[in-house]
């Protein structure tokens, strides 16, 4: 018997003749898809890096002693607003006291507060770092204030921080600042 080359219409209907009558499947439906990825804020998660970047190349600038007081105003903030702030006339609406905290817990919490407090619509937030008269830097060396320090860099690298002053002396002074937010994002 010659062997075929390739299946012809008398090889499919002698198949056919073999198995016999056939019955269709029904149509399964498609596994589902796997979920598709959370998306990711990268453009925010690349801009904390840059602050954080911009937050070390800020540390070699001269360091604050524990009598100065922080100030700051982004350029579209009114010089008024910035007087405003240092007399006290905007109502705090949240605390954070970073007193006994280490450089590395005080810097985690700052941010992680700044953000919940915009997040939150609060518009002024008071900060309690300390006057720093009996801190000590990593080196031991004594009279530096390092929360206030890391307070006032903190602060100017986020674009969040609109401005902000030290508390006038009856609220705390040179220990406390007050930090003004831009109002949350609308979506």
């Amino acid at each position: 018997m010659p062997v075929a080359t390739g299946v012809g219409e008398d090889d499919a209907a002698l198949f056919r003749d073999a198995i016999g009558p056939v019955r269709t499947l029904p149509e399964r439906p498609a596994p589902p898809a796997p979920p598709k990825p959370r998306p990711r804020a990268a453009m925010a998660e690349r801009d904390e890096a840059d602050a954080r970047g911009e937050f070390v190349r800020a540390m070699d600038e001269p360091l604050l002693e524990a009598g100065d007081a922080l100030s700051f105003r982004r350029d579209d903030v009114p010089s008024r607003t910035l007087q405003r702030l240092r007399r006290g006339e905007f109502a705090v609406q949240d605390e954070l006291d970073l007193h006994l905290a280490g450089v590395r817990e005080a810097e985690a919490l700052l941010r992680a507060f700044i953000a919940d407090a915009r997040a939150a619509g609060h518009g002024c937030v008071r900060v309690i770092h300390g006057k720093g008269l009996h801190s000590t830097d990593e080196f031991g060396r004594g009279g530096v204030p390092v929360l206030k320090n890391l307070v006032d860099r903190l602060l100017r690298q986020r674009s969040d921080v609109l401005a902000f002053h030290s508390a006038p002396p009856r609220a705390g002074g040179t220990g406390v600042v007050l930090v003004l937010l831009a109002p949350p994002r609308r979506r």
